[in-house]
Protein backbone atom coordinates (compact mmCIF):
# COMPACT_ATOMS: atom_id res chain seq x y z
CA UNK A 1 0.00 0.00 0.00
CA UNK A 2 1.11 3.58 -0.59
CA UNK A 3 1.77 5.72 2.43
CA UNK A 4 -0.62 8.62 3.13
CA UNK A 5 2.12 11.00 2.01
CA UNK A 6 2.40 9.18 -1.31
CA UNK A 7 -1.36 9.39 -1.86
CA UNK A 8 -1.33 13.10 -1.12
CA UNK A 9 1.55 13.81 -3.50
CA UNK A 10 -0.06 11.86 -6.31
CA UNK A 11 -3.45 13.42 -5.59
CA UNK A 12 -1.79 16.83 -5.83
CA UNK A 13 -0.31 15.84 -9.17
CA UNK A 14 -3.73 14.78 -10.36
CA UNK A 15 -5.25 18.14 -9.40
CA UNK A 16 -2.41 20.13 -10.95
CA UNK A 17 -2.19 17.92 -14.01
CA UNK A 18 -4.37 17.74 -17.10
CA UNK A 19 -7.51 15.67 -17.30
CA UNK A 20 -6.03 13.68 -20.16
CA UNK A 21 -5.84 9.91 -19.59
CA UNK A 22 -3.18 7.69 -21.12
CA UNK A 23 -3.77 7.01 -24.78
CA UNK A 24 -2.36 3.67 -25.84
CA UNK A 25 -1.21 2.26 -29.17
CA UNK A 26 -1.42 5.48 -31.15
CA UNK A 27 -5.04 6.25 -30.26
CA UNK A 28 -6.57 9.56 -31.39
CA UNK A 29 -9.62 11.50 -30.26
CA UNK A 30 -12.43 9.09 -30.99
CA UNK A 31 -15.93 8.03 -30.17
CA UNK A 32 -17.29 7.10 -26.77
CA UNK A 33 -17.09 3.44 -27.69
CA UNK A 34 -13.40 3.77 -28.49
CA UNK A 35 -12.81 5.50 -25.16
CA UNK A 36 -14.62 2.66 -23.40
CA UNK A 37 -12.40 0.13 -25.15
CA UNK A 38 -9.31 2.02 -24.02
CA UNK A 39 -10.61 2.20 -20.46
CA UNK A 40 -10.94 -1.59 -20.46
CA UNK A 41 -7.43 -2.06 -21.80
CA UNK A 42 -4.84 -3.24 -19.31
CA UNK A 43 -1.87 -0.91 -19.65
CA UNK A 44 1.35 -2.92 -19.55
CA UNK A 45 4.01 -0.77 -17.92
CA UNK A 46 7.71 -1.68 -17.76
CA UNK A 47 10.10 0.20 -15.46
CA UNK A 48 13.79 0.17 -16.38
CA UNK A 49 16.71 1.89 -14.75
CA UNK A 50 19.11 2.22 -11.87
CA UNK A 51 18.91 2.77 -8.10
CA UNK A 52 17.08 6.09 -8.47
CA UNK A 53 14.23 4.02 -9.86
CA UNK A 54 14.62 0.91 -7.69
CA UNK A 55 14.58 2.69 -4.31
CA UNK A 56 17.35 0.95 -2.33
CA UNK A 57 16.74 0.67 1.41
CA UNK A 58 13.19 2.01 1.31
CA UNK A 59 10.74 -0.34 3.01
CA UNK A 60 9.64 -2.77 1.80
CA UNK A 61 12.51 -4.25 -0.20
CA UNK A 62 11.13 -6.86 -2.59
CA UNK A 63 14.30 -7.73 -4.52
CA UNK A 64 17.49 -7.96 -2.47
CA UNK A 65 19.77 -8.35 -5.48
CA UNK A 66 18.56 -5.15 -7.12
CA UNK A 67 17.72 -3.32 -3.86
CA UNK A 68 14.23 -2.69 -5.18
CA UNK A 69 11.37 -1.33 -3.08
CA UNK A 70 7.64 -1.72 -3.54
CA UNK A 71 7.46 2.00 -2.68
CA UNK A 72 9.70 3.16 -5.54
CA UNK A 73 8.32 5.59 -8.07
CA UNK A 74 7.38 2.88 -10.61
CA UNK A 75 5.29 1.04 -7.99
CA UNK A 76 3.59 4.25 -6.85
CA UNK A 77 2.90 5.30 -10.44
CA UNK A 78 1.51 1.89 -11.39
CA UNK A 79 -0.79 1.91 -8.37
CA UNK A 80 -2.00 5.43 -9.10
CA UNK A 81 -2.72 4.63 -12.75
CA UNK A 82 -3.89 1.04 -12.19
CA UNK A 83 -1.26 -0.20 -14.62
CA UNK A 84 0.20 -3.70 -14.78
CA UNK A 85 3.81 -3.24 -13.68
CA UNK A 86 6.90 -5.18 -14.68
CA UNK A 87 9.70 -3.59 -12.67
CA UNK A 88 13.27 -4.59 -13.57
CA UNK A 89 14.98 -1.45 -12.26
CA UNK A 90 18.16 -2.44 -10.46
CA UNK A 91 20.73 -0.66 -8.32
CA UNK A 92 24.08 -0.36 -10.04
CA UNK A 93 22.59 -0.53 -13.52
CA UNK A 94 24.31 1.25 -16.38
CA UNK A 95 23.21 1.49 -19.99
CA UNK A 96 25.11 -1.77 -20.50
CA UNK A 97 22.71 -3.54 -18.12
CA UNK A 98 19.81 -2.77 -20.42
CA UNK A 99 21.03 -5.05 -23.20
CA UNK A 100 23.37 -7.29 -21.18
CA UNK A 101 23.07 -9.27 -17.99
CA UNK A 102 23.65 -7.53 -14.67
CA UNK A 103 25.08 -10.25 -12.45
CA UNK A 104 22.42 -12.96 -12.26
CA UNK A 105 19.75 -10.62 -13.65
CA UNK A 106 18.61 -10.85 -17.24
CA UNK A 107 19.00 -7.82 -19.51
CA UNK A 108 16.40 -5.23 -18.62
CA UNK A 109 15.30 -4.98 -22.24
CA UNK A 110 13.99 -8.53 -21.95
CA UNK A 111 11.06 -7.09 -19.98
CA UNK A 112 9.80 -5.33 -23.12
CA UNK A 113 7.66 -6.68 -25.90
CA UNK A 114 5.10 -5.86 -28.54
CA UNK A 115 2.41 -5.60 -25.86
CA UNK A 116 4.30 -3.03 -23.74
CA UNK A 117 2.33 0.22 -23.57
CA UNK A 118 4.49 2.43 -21.33
CA UNK A 119 8.19 2.38 -20.46
CA UNK A 120 9.94 4.55 -17.88
CA UNK A 121 13.72 4.76 -17.89
CA UNK A 122 16.08 6.32 -15.35
CA UNK A 123 19.68 5.72 -16.41
CA UNK A 124 23.02 7.48 -16.91
CA UNK A 125 24.19 8.31 -13.39
CA UNK A 126 26.19 5.11 -13.04
CA UNK A 127 27.64 5.56 -16.52
CA UNK A 128 29.37 8.73 -15.35
CA UNK A 129 30.33 7.05 -12.05
CA UNK A 130 28.42 9.52 -9.92
CA UNK A 131 28.60 7.51 -6.68
CA UNK A 132 32.34 6.92 -6.99
CA UNK A 133 32.79 10.58 -7.94
CA UNK A 134 31.06 11.61 -4.71
CA UNK A 135 33.30 9.25 -2.74
CA UNK A 136 36.34 10.85 -4.34
CA UNK A 137 35.06 14.32 -3.50
CA UNK A 138 34.33 13.33 0.10
CA UNK A 139 37.84 11.94 0.45
CA UNK A 140 39.35 15.24 -0.69
CA UNK A 141 37.31 17.44 1.63
CA UNK A 142 39.64 17.28 4.63
CA UNK A 143 42.44 18.81 2.54
CA UNK A 144 40.49 22.02 1.92
CA UNK A 145 37.03 22.00 3.54
CA UNK A 146 36.31 25.64 2.66
CA UNK A 147 37.60 25.41 -0.89
CA UNK A 148 36.81 23.31 -3.95
CA UNK A 149 39.25 20.36 -3.92
CA UNK A 150 36.85 18.12 -5.83
CA UNK A 151 36.47 20.55 -8.71
CA UNK A 152 40.22 21.16 -8.71
CA UNK A 153 40.87 17.42 -8.90
CA UNK A 154 38.48 16.76 -11.78
CA UNK A 155 39.68 19.79 -13.79
CA UNK A 156 43.39 19.59 -13.01
CA UNK A 157 44.37 18.77 -16.59
CA UNK A 158 42.43 21.70 -18.05
CA UNK A 159 39.42 19.56 -18.95
CA UNK A 160 36.37 18.99 -16.80
CA UNK A 161 36.50 15.21 -16.66
CA UNK A 162 33.01 14.90 -15.17
CA UNK A 163 31.54 17.02 -17.94
CA UNK A 164 33.42 14.86 -20.43
CA UNK A 165 31.91 11.74 -18.90
CA UNK A 166 28.48 13.25 -19.37
CA UNK A 167 29.25 13.90 -23.04
CA UNK A 168 30.63 10.39 -23.46
CA UNK A 169 27.40 8.93 -22.04
CA UNK A 170 25.16 10.70 -24.57
CA UNK A 171 25.55 8.13 -27.37
CA UNK A 172 24.91 5.35 -24.84
CA UNK A 173 21.61 6.94 -23.86
CA UNK A 174 20.76 7.36 -27.54
CA UNK A 175 21.46 3.69 -28.26
CA UNK A 176 19.46 2.63 -25.20
CA UNK A 177 16.41 4.57 -26.34
CA UNK A 178 16.64 3.17 -29.85
CA UNK A 179 16.80 -0.33 -28.35
CA UNK A 180 13.75 0.36 -26.18
CA UNK A 181 11.76 1.48 -29.22
CA UNK A 182 12.89 -1.60 -31.15
CA UNK A 183 11.80 -3.98 -28.38
CA UNK A 184 8.57 -2.12 -27.58
CA UNK A 185 7.50 -0.40 -30.82
CA UNK A 186 4.03 0.57 -29.52
CA UNK A 187 5.16 1.93 -26.19
CA UNK A 188 5.15 5.50 -24.92
CA UNK A 189 8.70 5.95 -23.62
CA UNK A 190 9.25 8.31 -20.68
CA UNK A 191 12.78 9.16 -19.57
CA UNK A 192 12.82 10.22 -15.92
CA UNK A 193 15.59 12.60 -14.87
CA UNK A 194 17.44 12.81 -11.57
CA UNK A 195 16.10 14.82 -8.61
CA UNK A 196 17.89 17.73 -6.94
CA UNK A 197 20.69 16.26 -4.82
CA UNK A 198 22.49 19.47 -3.80
CA UNK A 199 21.29 22.95 -2.81
CA UNK A 200 20.19 24.67 -5.98
CA UNK A 201 21.63 27.97 -4.75
CA UNK A 202 25.07 26.37 -4.44
CA UNK A 203 25.37 27.08 -0.71
CA UNK A 204 26.77 23.99 0.95
CA UNK A 205 26.34 22.26 4.28
CA UNK A 206 29.73 20.68 4.99
CA UNK A 207 29.31 18.29 7.92
CA UNK A 208 29.99 14.75 9.03
CA UNK A 209 26.78 13.70 7.25
CA UNK A 210 27.66 15.63 4.08
CA UNK A 211 31.48 15.57 3.91
CA UNK A 212 31.82 17.76 0.83
CA UNK A 213 33.89 20.95 0.69
CA UNK A 214 31.95 24.20 0.72
CA UNK A 215 33.17 25.26 -2.72
CA UNK A 216 32.29 21.95 -4.38
CA UNK A 217 28.51 22.02 -3.93
CA UNK A 218 27.97 24.34 -6.89
CA UNK A 219 30.29 22.25 -9.06
CA UNK A 220 28.44 19.03 -8.23
CA UNK A 221 25.09 20.75 -8.73
CA UNK A 222 26.19 21.91 -12.17
CA UNK A 223 27.43 18.43 -13.05
CA UNK A 224 24.04 16.97 -12.22
CA UNK A 225 22.32 19.65 -14.27
CA UNK A 226 24.57 18.82 -17.23
CA UNK A 227 23.65 15.16 -16.87
CA UNK A 228 19.93 15.92 -16.80
CA UNK A 229 20.22 18.32 -19.75
CA UNK A 230 22.06 15.71 -21.80
CA UNK A 231 19.46 13.06 -20.97
CA UNK A 232 16.64 15.45 -21.87
CA UNK A 233 18.29 16.23 -25.21
CA UNK A 234 18.70 12.54 -26.03
CA UNK A 235 15.09 11.83 -25.08
CA UNK A 236 13.88 14.60 -27.41
CA UNK A 237 16.10 13.38 -30.25
CA UNK A 238 15.03 9.74 -29.91
CA UNK A 239 11.27 9.82 -29.71
CA UNK A 240 10.79 9.87 -25.95
CA UNK A 241 9.44 12.27 -23.35
CA UNK A 242 11.60 13.66 -20.58
CA UNK A 243 10.22 14.17 -17.07
CA UNK A 244 12.04 16.79 -15.00
CA UNK A 245 12.24 15.59 -11.40
CA UNK A 246 14.91 18.18 -10.51
CA UNK A 247 12.70 21.28 -10.46
CA UNK A 248 9.93 19.83 -8.23
CA UNK A 249 12.51 18.62 -5.70
CA UNK A 250 14.43 21.90 -5.33
CA UNK A 251 14.47 22.84 -1.67
CA UNK A 252 14.45 19.22 -0.52
CA UNK A 253 18.10 18.36 -1.17
CA UNK A 254 20.50 16.43 1.07
CA UNK A 255 21.35 19.56 3.08
CA UNK A 256 17.84 19.94 4.45
CA UNK A 257 16.69 18.64 7.83
CA UNK A 258 15.13 15.22 8.28
CA UNK A 259 11.49 15.31 7.23
CA UNK A 260 12.16 18.22 4.88
CA UNK A 261 14.75 16.54 2.69
CA UNK A 262 13.77 14.09 -0.02
CA UNK A 263 17.39 13.14 -0.75
CA UNK A 264 19.48 11.54 1.96
CA UNK A 265 23.00 12.87 2.77
CA UNK A 266 26.16 10.89 2.15
CA UNK A 267 25.72 9.41 5.62
CA UNK A 268 22.07 8.43 5.31
CA UNK A 269 19.72 8.67 8.27
CA UNK A 270 16.53 7.33 6.72
CA UNK A 271 16.30 3.76 5.44
CA UNK A 272 17.68 4.42 1.98
CA UNK A 273 21.01 4.61 0.18
CA UNK A 274 23.31 7.62 0.63
CA UNK A 275 22.71 10.45 -1.84
CA UNK A 276 19.49 8.79 -3.02
CA UNK A 277 15.80 9.65 -2.77
CA UNK A 278 14.16 8.52 0.45
CA UNK A 279 10.50 7.48 0.53
CA UNK A 280 9.38 11.11 0.20
CA UNK A 281 11.75 11.56 -2.73
CA UNK A 282 10.33 8.54 -4.54
CA UNK A 283 6.83 9.90 -3.94
CA UNK A 284 7.88 13.24 -5.45
CA UNK A 285 9.33 11.50 -8.48
CA UNK A 286 6.14 9.46 -8.90
CA UNK A 287 4.10 12.65 -8.70
CA UNK A 288 6.21 14.30 -11.42
CA UNK A 289 5.77 11.33 -13.76
CA UNK A 290 2.06 11.09 -12.94
CA UNK A 291 1.66 14.77 -13.80
CA UNK A 292 3.42 14.27 -17.13
CA UNK A 293 1.27 11.27 -17.96
CA UNK A 294 -1.94 13.12 -17.16
CA UNK A 295 -0.85 16.04 -19.34
CA UNK A 296 0.12 13.78 -22.19
CA UNK A 297 3.73 14.96 -21.91
CA UNK A 298 5.10 12.04 -23.84
CA UNK A 299 5.49 11.42 -27.53
CA UNK A 300 6.75 8.98 -30.08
Amino acid sequence: MRSPGGRNLLRGAAVAGCAMALSVAGATAASASTHAAHAAHTVNYAALGDSYASGPGIPTQVDATCARSDQNYPSLLAAARNWQLTDVSCSGATTTALAGAQGTKAPQLDALGADTDVVTLTIGGNDIGFSSNLATCAGLTSKNPTGNPCQTFFTSDGTDRLAQRVDDTAPKIAAALDAVHERAPRAKVVVVGYPDLFPDDGVGCTSSAVPLAAGDFAYLRDTEKKLNAMIADQASAHGAAYVDTYTPTVGHDMCKAAGERWIEPLVAAAPTAPAHPNALGQQAMAAAVERAVRCGAYRR
